[in-house]
Formats: structure tokens, sequence, C-alpha cells
């Protein structure tokens, strides 16, 4: 891990020296587990050994070098369980870790006779593995796992991997793997509803409507569709934006004789507030409860936060308080529709008493409350605010996803602070964590212009030691400095790093 030889900022001098928007859409998000820890709690010891090996597997200097040695000698058996690995994994996915780095560790603990894997482990390094494309591996390790451990291939497992292959991949592509997992991944299963619904989910994960709508007409004979079909399909063309068309197909699915489940009605609900007809939301709301559909806690978060995009903080704190008045019980997800509400108003003081309130009632902020928060006070150019919070973030280790992190570094970067952006930078290293390569742009630039050009090279060089590629506008950038400063062994140092990355 790289250190600046000047001190590093501390989250206190930060406050003392320093006075692509959340989006709501909590029936899309299908693989959001994976980017979370498991529930199983952990000792103090295990906690830092988790870190340590975290810090082993993202500083090896991977594929250069052999990893799987240094992780048998290094991991050892008494500390393998299922929850070590899990959240070893879940680590290394949060920080988009290099794909293949995972997959080692992974073999490594497969290969203790005491260890029986997860379906989170398994899921999280073949989630990995297919989001950076490496999808021979990955296919490498479904074939590995239906040999030791097939009960651990699911539907959420082909899921992954068929909407990873339909993002990156053709839609012939997409059709072939589900095609060879039916014949030759999942060979004790006949294949139904529920794998036709997890082909469909590929094609509309991706918003690509025109596919799905294809493979809908093409094996609806085949596969006989129910009201989940008809419910993936709907949330398919909500979320791709074709307003018109979430409610011509609603119109077929009635046609069609399937009748709409909440999950129908929230679909809709949402879709309304998203196209800032919240009146039209309120009155799906009125004949969901008329058809004797109950409202769940999506139905009114999702309310919330429609009300929040239209303006009515008063409104969205009302369906709060229903929340309760229903016997339910608001989660991280109600709360953060609040808190988007409330930030929308640029009402500070209260984003903040909400905060307190969650924390007295030992509701955790996860990314989507610091994203909110961050998100609102840069707007609002409260840059003394977005420090102080910065600090908060810090101090209770929470490390931040890709998109929060970018968003922070841009603002550091930009606004005179490359210090704190450095310190960001540091601190998420000193986790374990390989930051994303567009925030490694932002920071490299920002000290380039700085003419910081040591530090700069020196995080690029960490980068590439770690097995993450450096993007080629950078590169580019920093040769072009070091050839007018006549560094050609930091040039020709930074050239064979790059090389021996990209073979």
């Amino acid at each position: 891990m790289y250190r600046p030889s000047r001190r590093t900022i501390s989250p206190l001098f930060v406050c003392v020296n320093v006075c692509r928007v959340y989006r709501f859409s909590p029936l899309f998000h299908i693989h959001r587990s994976l980017t979370t820890t498991g529930i199983h709690s952990l000792s103090k010891t295990a906690e830092k050994e988790i870190e340590r090996i975290v810090r082993t597997i993202n500083d090896h200097p991977y594929p250069d070098q052999p990893l799987l040695p240094v992780l048998e000698n290094q991991v050892q058996q008494s500390v393998i369980s299922a929850a070590f690995v899990e959240q070893v994994l879940g680590k290394l996915f949060a920080s988009h870790s290099n794909g293949l780095k995972a997959y080692e560790f992974f073999k490594c603990c497969l290969k203790h006779e005491l260890y029986v894997p997860s379906s989170d482990a398994f899921e999280k390094t073949l989630h990995i593995l297919a989001r950076m494309r490496h999808f021979e591996k990955a296919w490498e390790l479904m074939e590995r796992i239906k040999q030791v451990h097939p009960l651990l291939l699911t539907l959420k497992s082909m899921s992954i991997m068929l909407s990873r292959i339909a993002k990156f991949q053709s839609y012939e592509d997409t059709i072939e793997a589900f095609d060879r997992m039916q014949g030759k991944i999942f060979t004790d299963k006949k294949f139904g509803t529920d794998e036709f619904n997890v082909l469909l989910r590929a094609f509309c994960t991706q918003r690509q409507m025109k596919e799905a709508r294809s493979v809908f007409n093409k094996m609806y004979s085949q596969f006989l569709p129910n009201t989940k079909t008809m419910n993936i399909l709907l949330l398919g063309f909500k979320e791709s934006g074709d307003v018109t068309a979430v409610e011509l197909f609603y119109h077929e699915m009635i046609r069609r004789g399937f009748k709409p489940n909440n999950v129908t009605y929230n679909i809709r609900i949402d879709a309304a507030c998203k196209r800032g007809n919240f009146g039209d939301a309120l009155r799906l709301y009125e004949a969901m409860e008329s058809a004797n559909c109950a409202p769940t806690l999506e139905t009114i978060t999702t309310l919330i936060h429609g009300a929040g995009l239209v303006g009515n903080t008063t409104k969205a704190k009302q369906f709060f308080d229903e929340i309760s008045e229903r016997s339910l019980q608001p989660d991280i997800g109600a709360y953060n529709a609040l808190l988007s509400s409330i930030i929308r108003s640029k009402d500070f003081p209260a984003s903040t008493a909400l905060m307190e309130e969650m924390e007295r009632r030992n509701i955790d902020p996860d990314n989507v409350t610091y994203h909110t928060m961050f998100w609102g006070l840069i707007r609002s150019r409260r840059a003394d605010g977005v420090s102080l919070l910065y600090a908060k973030m810090v101090e209770n280790n929470f490390v931040p996803k890709a998109r929060t992190v970018v968003m922070l570094m841009k603002f550091f970067c930009e606004n005179g602070m490359v210090d704190v952006g450095l310190d960001l930078w540091n601190f998420l290293s000193g986790k374990g964590q390989c930051p994303h390569s567009h925030a490694l742009d932002i920071l490299a630039t920002g000290l380039c212009a700085r003419g910081r050009v040591e530090e700069a090279l020196e995080c690029c060089k960490e980068t590439l030691g770690k097995g993450r590629s450096v993007s080629e506008g950078v590169v580019q950038m920093l040769e072009r400095i070091l050839l007018e400063m006549k560094e050609e062994e930091k040039l020709e140092e930074l050239q064979q790093l790059n090389s021996k990355l990209n073979k």
C-alpha cells in the first residue's frame, strides 16, 4: 500500500481544516446480497485475519507471480469457515478486485477437506469472474462445483451467469449459454418455468427488452409462463424507461388471464413515481387496496421516494409514519427513501436528525445512506458538511462502494482537496480494497495537475502491482510527463508493469 512521505491527512485534520443520484429501485437489484458480507458474527481476531488475507490477495502481483502457493501458506485451516470465506470474498467483490485472484482464493479453500462451501461463497466467486468477463473460468468453476457440490447450482447462480453474458455478449451467446446449462451443467434438473424466468430476467436486467420479448414469444409454448414471468417483463419495461410499454404490457397481462398481485402494483406505482405522476401512483395505491392486495413495506417505501421526487416532503413523512401504523417495521430502505426526500428539500438539519434516529434504532447506514447524504451536500456546495461526514464515515470504518468513491474523489480533486482524495485512497488501500479505475483516473490527474507526479505514479504502480489495469489515458499522461522530466527509469518501470498485466 502506498503511503506518501508527507504526513497522511487524518479525518480530524479534514474536519478542522476544511470547513449518478441515488435511484430508488427496490425491485430490480437482483444481486444486492452479493455486495454484503455474511450475517454470521465473527470474533475481532477473525475480522483482523480477514483484512490481512484481503490485503495479501490485493497486494499480490498476480498474474506475474502465482498466488495459490502464497494462499496455501498463509490461510490457516483453523480459521477457514463458511463465514470467513464469505466475508473475504464479499470484500473482494465490493472492492472490484481481480476476479482471477478471488478464484484462486476460493480454489485454495476448496482444497481443505473440512471446508464445505456455501452457496453465497460460490455465487460471489462466480459473479466476480463473470463481472470481469472471465467467462471461461466461470464455466470452469460451474463444472467443478457440479462435480463436488452440485447442490450449490441454483437459480441464483444461473441468473448471475446469464445476466453477465447478456450484458457483455450477444443475444445468441446468451441463448447458447442457457442451452449449455440445460444440457451440461444442470443435468439433474428438468428446466421449466423458473428457469425460463431466469433467462428472461437476464435480458430484462440489462434493459434488453427487444431480446426479452423475442425469447418470450419463441419459448412461450415450451415453458408455460406464470404471474412472475409477466412481472419480470413488466419490470423490465419499467426499468428501460418505456412508460407506454409498461401500461401496454400490463393490459396484455390482463388479457392473457393473469391476475395482478402486489408485485405488479408495486412496479406500476414505481413507474408512475419515476415519471413524476405522483397522483397516478396514489390512485394505483388505492386500487391495490381495493383489489385486496395488501401494500407491503416495499410499496410504502416506493411512495415515500415518489413523494420526495415531486418535492412533497410532508407526504413522504406521512407515508413513513404509516409503516408503523400498518404494524410493519421500517428498514434501511425506508429510511433511505425518506432521507432522499429530505435531502432533495435541502433540509440538512432534518437529515442529520434522521440519521441520529437510525443510530438510536440500531439501523446502520449503508452505502445508499452515505451516497445520498454526500450527493445532497455536494449539490448544495457544502464542503464543510462533506468533510464532516467523510470523517465520520472513516471513523466508523465504513468502506463505500465504487460510485460513492468516484463521486467523493471527483469532489475532492475539483475543490482543491487533493490531499483528502489521497487520504481516501490510502483508507481504501488500508482496508484491502482496490479503488475503482475511474477513481484512480481522477486522483492521478488531480495530483499531476499540481505537480505531484511521483505520488500519482506510485498510486498507478500500486494498482498495477495488485493485478488491476490502469486506463490508457492515465498511462499516456504519465508517459508524457515522465519524458518531459527525463525520468527514463521510472517511465520504463511503468511500461514494464503495464505490459506484464496486459499480456
